[in-house]
């Protein structure tokens, strides 16, 4: 008996390679609204629009699904703080049974000057709070990720800085950034991480004369 039980067991835990789970960084609250540390959330506000899903509040999280292309999609907005979202995210990999190569994070990076957009298959934490607290949860760097660029190159300390709200030349150009990040999302899961990568890195996406 026990070793039926140890089979479904194992049987019931493989991942679902048909599931992706799209993780946006943000903090919560109206203060941190249109705040460069939560270009994670605004990307998945665009691509809930776009599938025409509402998020619903759920354990750890603001929640929303749809299907693309034959795959379904979970979209996850931790409902906590950029520096603590890593608890969401493995709660909700372990009950959809996504792979760490299903996952993809979307958020803010300062190693980026504002308009260029950086996917990766792995690395590490690269300073992001929010990436360190993931990796530690996970166990592992080695699940996907979306770093929009917000720097600026501005002298401003860094936690004023990212919890600021966008310029006004910034705010031009952030709704071309979230789309462009929506496409990258969908490339994702229709053609791979690797096909993404080599086409949308190396590119800026905003008008260079900001």
């Amino acid at each position: 008996m026990y070793f039926f039980e140890k089979v479904v067991s194992l049987f019931t835990s493989k991942s679902d390679m048909n599931k992706y789970l799209i993780i946006g960084i943000g903090n919560i609250g109206d203060d941190y609204v249109n705040t460069r540390h939560n270009i994670g959330f605004d990307v998945l506000d665009k691509l809930s629009d776009i599938l025409n899903v509402n998020f619903e509040s759920v354990k750890l999280a603001l929640r929303a699904e749809s299907k693309f292309k034959g795959k379904k999609i979970i979209l996850i907005k931790p409902n906590n703080y950029v520096n603590n979202s890593g608890k969401s995210l493995l709660y909700w990999k372990n009950k959809e049974k996504v792979s760490n190569d299903n996952i993809l994070v979307v958020c803010d990076d300062l190693n980026l000057y504002f308009g260029n957009i950086k996917i990766k298959s792995s690395g590490t934490a690269g300073g992001h709070n929010g990436l360190k607290d993931i990796q530690e949860f996970l166990g592992t760097s080695n699940y996907p990720r979306i770093r929009v660029g917000i720097s600026n190159n501005t002298k401003t300390s860094m936690t004023d800085y990212v919890l600021g709200k966008w310029t006004d030349s910034e705010q031009e150009n952030i709704n071309n950034l979230v789309k462009v990040s929506t496409d990258i999302i969908f490339s994702f899961i229709q053609t791979g991480i690797e096909r993404t990568m080599n086409f949308y890195n190396k590119k800026n996406f905003i008008d260079e004369n900001l």
